[in-house]
């Protein structure tokens, strides 16, 4: 399938995508965001389509795309996404957007008691058009640059049915009696608002092999998973990239540590030993986490 789209990371190609954008009715919004490698997702791309193009703006080239702020907060453009209550929230977060007059087709298409709300799904069932897409993609290093052909053609595809999709669905819930359920629920998805991770400072206890550990190992335990917690929102790392729970739970075993026993105890890998290592020693000498 053949899409237009244009990769903006510069002023000029900004100030064209802005020109179309701001005069059009209706924009399908999509993104990619980093959530996996991340402690807090990471804004990565941001997709709008037109009508006319699906323009990818690069969120990392430091571009003021405040613009948008007005697209958004408009009564007057339709915003169409589909299941995009996260997207808002990080854009929110990202920006300080508000947004105004949202479209989900995924929720206009569960009040019309759609079983498959999959957006391939809902382009295949009420457009009638094929619709794939490569899965080994969906967890592409976004945040990479340059970014490749294939992964913008990619992220360009969520966009390009977004727009005929929502006229369809419109009629659909008009048609139904369900425009004003709609709504309401439109309403909420544009209300969210983004918080930060809050630990669960029991979530120790439900590590497997918790409960052969001796009651010193336990607290040893439960010092490393609040330092680990504490770590990733410090450096906005996913807490198991940077100490899994099974490595937690086999560090909280060693009674002697040591930089050595952490590798062949604990079984831990050099690098992560020089990484962490002396801050793991601290919490097992019973010294406070920073």
């Amino acid at each position: 399938m053949k899409i237009k789209w244009s990769w903006v990371d510069s002023t000029a190609k900004r100030d064209k995508a802005a020109r179309d954008i701001l005069k059009a009715p209706v924009i399908g919004v999509d993104t990619e965001y980093d959530s996996f490698r991340y402690f807090r997702e990471k804004l990565c791309l941001l997709q709008i389509n037109s009508g006319l193009c699906s323009y990818i703006f690069d969120p990392l080239a430091n571009l003021d795309i405040s613009f948008l702020g007005e697209v958004f907060a408009s009564s007057k453009t339709v915003k169409v996404i589909h299941a995009g209550d996260n997207d808002i929230r990080i854009l929110k977060r990202d920006y300080d957007f508000s947004f105004n007059q949202i479209f989900d087709t995924h929720c206009a298409a569960a009040l019309l008691g759609c079983r498959q709300l999959s957006l391939a799904a809902l382009i295949r069932q009420f457009l009638a058009v094929d619709f794939e897409k490569q899965k080994k993609l969906q967890r592409s290093r976004w945040e990479n640059r340059p970014l490749t052909e294939e992964q913008l053609h990619y992220a360009a595809q969520d966009t390009v049915f977004l727009i005929d999709l929502y006229r369809k669905l419109h009629e659909e819930l008009d048609h139904a009696g369900l425009l004003d359920a709609a709504t309401d629920g439109f309403e909420g998805i544009a209300s969210v608002s983004w918080h930060e991770k809050i630990m669960n400072r029991q979530g120790y206890r439900h590590i497997q092999g918790f409960n052969s550990l001796t009651m010193e190992a336990r607290e040893r335990l439960k010092r490393l998973y609040l330092w680990r917690f504490n770590k990733g929102k410090n450096i906005n790392r996913a807490l198991f990239m940077i100490i899994s729970d099974q490595e937690l739970l086999q560090i909280s075993r060693t009674g002697e540590p040591t930089l050595v026993s952490l590798i062949t105890s604990a079984g831990l890998s050099q690098d992560k030993v020089q990484r962490y290592g002396s801050e793991l020693l601290d919490i097992l000498k019973g010294q406070p986490s920073t």
